[in-house]
């Protein structure tokens, strides 16, 4: 895709004036940086960050049965929750490879609300769309919202400031309104931190966003872009999907197990990752935290005794740690445990490592 072809979100303007650097992802245009990655970083840790991610693909299910038939394709289980609350989940194909990860909100059981991936949008909705029951619609609102992250132990006063609900539970919603305009709140996040998603209109978004910036500021918080985002959520193990999560890479694989509704009577993939359950995943994701100096990438060959057991799927400098980390798929007739020495394979150079039970860092979302 050439950059003339790039989207850009709502708040595109407003990084150009704040003085971004930019670079292409998921078909979009998007800050990378304003201040630099370890800075950004470091407020989201200990202050208060905010971020532009209404990259982030929407998608609306509506009609009588909607909420069922979400649960019927999706992977967790919307009946462990109500109106009012979110929930990761997982869109499988058959084989058990995954399509996406997503958050599905559950507004009520014939509307549910969905924040896909930007790649992942257009599959997503046309997986669900080609197996919709009569009366069930499944629409694409890729750009009829924008999203604004604010993340960090000081993000509840940036809401408040705002005059935005703070009081929901851990991956709640509420729906409340911004000088006139709907916003929806939810208290999530791909950081590890305490935080938010707004939700406001994607005409609404830039307005919303610089009143956030405003207070940010006011608490010694900084603009975060695309490359403290990639950080802070490796820190923390989460998955990012083309990395971790794959058409080739299972939930399982990915220690994503726990988002996956075993007692349900079906979802897409059921019957395959039921199987690989049982028999436990080929490989299995780990942290890789440097013990040499060097940069770890994704791509980079993990070995023990000179043999490689398998490859990282992600890499960056930890601005926590002060260390390189990684998270990487290892062969499971490997048998590394937690504490286990290994070597990672750096332009031919091996560099010394050890294998971390994700995450590295210790935070709290509550």
């Amino acid at each position: 895709m050439t950059e003339e072809q790039l989207s850009q979100g709502p708040i595109h303007a407003v990084h150009v004036e704040l003085g971004a650097t930019f670079a292409p992802f998921g078909g979009w245009e998007m800050p990378v940086s304003y201040s630099g990655v370890v800075a950004e970083h470091t407020a989201v840790r200990e202050s208060v960050g905010v971020f532009d991610v209404s990259h982030l693909g929407k998608a609306l299910v509506r009609g009588k049965g909607a909420a069922a038939f979400v649960n019927s394709a999706f992977t967790n289980d919307l009946d462990k929750i109500g109106p009012g609350k979110a929930q990761y989940t997982l869109c499988c194909t058959p084989s058990g490879g995954v399509i996406d990860d997503l958050i599905a909100y559950y507004v009520s059981a014939e509307e549910v609300f969905l924040v896909p991936n930007a790649a992942n949008t257009a599959d997503v909705v046309a997986a669900l769309a080609a197996k919709a029951p009569e009366g069930v619609t499944v629409d694409n609102c890729h750009r009829d919202f924008g999203v604004i992250a604010v993340q960090g132990p000081k993000s509840p006063e940036v809401l408040a400031a705002l005059g935005l609900p703070t009081d929901i539970e851990y991956m709640g919603f509420a729906d409340a309104t911004w000088e006139g305009v709907p916003v929806r709140v939810c208290r999530s996040g791909y950081t590890g931190e305490i935080g938010f998603e707004v939700l406001p209109r994607w005409e609404d978004s830039e307005k919303l966003f610089r009143a956030a910036v405003e207070q940010v500021r006011t608490r010694g918080g900084q603009v975060a872009g695309l490359g403290a985002r990639d950080t802070l959520r490796t820190e923390m193990g989460y998955p990012l999907h083309g990395h971790e999560l794959s058409l080739e890479i299972s939930p399982l694989e990915a220690r994503c197990g726990w988002a996956i509704g075993w007692n349900k009577p079906k979802f897409w993939g059921k019957e395959t990752l039921a199987d690989e359950k049982a028999a436990g995943p080929a490989r299995k994701l780990w942290g890789i935290k440097a013990l040499d100096r060097g940069v770890l990438r994704a791509g980079q060959n993990v070995l023990r005794g000179g043999e490689p057991i398998g490859e990282t799927t992600s890499g960056t400098f930890s601005p926590t740690l002060k260390v390189g980390i990684a998270l990487a798929l290892l062969d499971s007739d490997a048998g590394v445990a937690a504490g286990d020495a290994v070597d990672v394979d750096v332009r031919g150079r091996a560099l010394r490592a050890e294998v971390v039970s994700p995450p590295f860092v210790k935070t709290s979302t509550k």
